[in-house]
């Protein structure tokens, strides 16, 4: 839509040319378009799309909340109830630059590795490690709280480098055999996935920071089944399951619904 406020004309792009600036396919636009996320600012009698400067940003903005693993749908309802582009731009903006600054330490720590490897050095630790346990800290104060990432980043810095190599492990281990009942069609209700299911639920109390440090049963039922949830929603823990985090997420609701106690 043009606004009519402005004195000078709008400039328009084709969708040809946002396509190859943007790095997506006119096919991508044209599917936006359809869905009501991105609408050109007109339609040419020969079907070409052009967009204007406006709807350049609001790309943008779809582009940048895909990366952070947000659906279509929930990116549209996130864009329309926004009221300030300058000010969403300028909160993205914050937030690349803290995962930019994530990565820069993350960098440093592979850097730091390399070289230990490279002379035969000792492992630090607490430089391997760093940049690393920063990747999901916003998510986890907005799910459990400001208080919830400060707690867990100071446990897992408490411990030493056998420890945390000890507690990946058994996690990659733990992955691991969900896959196998996974392949083997293992129901969630089945003894078997119950006992994967009392294992997962041990490791995350091995971890602290979480609502599992509470003495509330009714918080460490709604953490498990949000968890639960999460692994199948998020693909960045889904891929972690090889295709079965359905299964994973049913277990460990039966597992919670059952109100079997928590240590």
């Amino acid at each position: 839509m043009k606004d009519s406020t402005s004195h000078e004309p709008a400039v328009h792009h084709s969708i040809a040319h946002v396509s190859k600036s943007a790095g997506i396919s006119s096919r991508t636009l044209r599917h936006y378009d359809q869905i009501g996320l991105l609408k050109p600012d007109y339609v040419s009698a020969n079907g070409y799309r052009f967009y204007t400067d406006g709807q350049l940003v609001r790309l943008q903005q779809i582009l940048l909340l895909k990366q952070l693993g947000i659906k279509l749908d929930t990116i549209a309802e996130i864009l329309d109830e926004q009221r300030d582009e300058l000010v969403a731009l300028s909160t993205h903006k914050e937030q690349l630059h803290r995962q930019r600054a994530a990565l820069d330490r993350q960098i440093a720590a592979l850097e730091h590795s390399i070289s230990t490897l490279t002379t035969g050095g000792n492992m630090e630790p607490e430089k391997s490690f760093d940049g690393f346990n920063e990747q999901y800290k916003q998510e986890v104060a907005e799910r459990w709280g400001a208080d919830a990432h400060e707690a867990s980043n100071r446990w897992w810095r408490s411990k030493t480098g056998d420890q945390q190599n000890a507690f990946m492990e058994e996690v990659k281990m733990l992955n691991q055999d969900w896959i196998v009942a996974g392949k083997n069609s293992v129901p969630p209700d089945s003894f078997e996935a119950q006992e994967l299911a009392a294992r997962h639920v041990r490791w995350l109390q091995s971890a602290k920071g979480t609502p599992l440090d509470s003495g509330d049963p009714a918080q460490h039922k709604a953490y498990i089944c949000n968890l639960g949830e999460m692994y199948v929603a998020d693909p960045r823990f889904a891929k972690n399951y090889g295709g079965y985090a359905e299964l994973v997420r049913d277990a460990l609701r039966v597992f919670a619904e059952r109100a079997i106690e928590l240590d």
